[in-house]
């Protein structure tokens, strides 16, 4: 499986491609952060992040892209370029076909530190680590797109497993299925 990974922001969109399956050993293909100036105007910066990711898709041929879930921030205007620049990154996918999937940010620290608390620092070595690089991908963006591949190649069999199951019983008519049996409620006399 070849996974693009973007770590969107308007400034700086980072972008990693690993390839592997999971429980085997990953492979690194590319890493990077396409810029914008931040002096530019939004339409600019937004078809200069296209033509960004699209050249990445163009170079690596990924399977599958896998974007960082947006999150609430306390500056609007930090989310919102970061939500645009996420927005971009799926279209880009979305028109080749390629399916896109959404991370949160804990989501990803958790699959590549094991706690979704971790740092940045924590984060960058063991992405260092787990793709047998010599230094952690530079700037933060950079390692954390990484982080954003690999944590979707390793989920992905198992969300594809729980996607097969739902379409499976749509396709049995179950639409639902009780978590607790009902039980009969009873009146109490007083």
């Amino acid at each position: 499986m070849r996974v693009l990974g973007v770590d969107p922001g308007l400034t700086r969109c980072g972008v990693g491609v690993v390839e592997g399956v999971a429980g085997r050993p990953l492979t690194m293909l590319g890493v990077g952060v396409v810029r914008t100036p931040t002096d530019a105007e939004l339409g600019h910066r937004l078809v200069a992040v296209e033509r960004g990711i699209e050249e990445w898709l163009d170079e690596h041929r990924p399977e599958f892209v896998a974007v960082e879930r947006v999150f609430s921030q306390h500056n609007v205007r930090t989310v919102m370029g970061t939500a645009q620049a996420s927005a971009v990154a799926m279209l880009c996918a979305s028109r080749r076909g390629i399916p896109v999937a959404l991370h949160t940010p804990s989501e990803v620290k958790a699959a590549v530190t094991g706690s979704g608390r971790a740092d940045k620092a924590q984060v960058g070595a063991m992405v260092t680590r787990l793709l047998r690089l010599d230094a952690p991908p530079k700037p933060a963006d950079a390692a954390d797109a990484l982080a954003l591949a690999i944590c979707h190649i390793w989920r992905a069999p198992a969300v594809n497993r729980l996607q097969q199951a739902h379409a499976a019983a749509a396709a049995a008519g179950t639409r639902h299925v009780p978590r607790t049996p009902a039980v009969p409620v009873r009146k109490v006399p007083r």
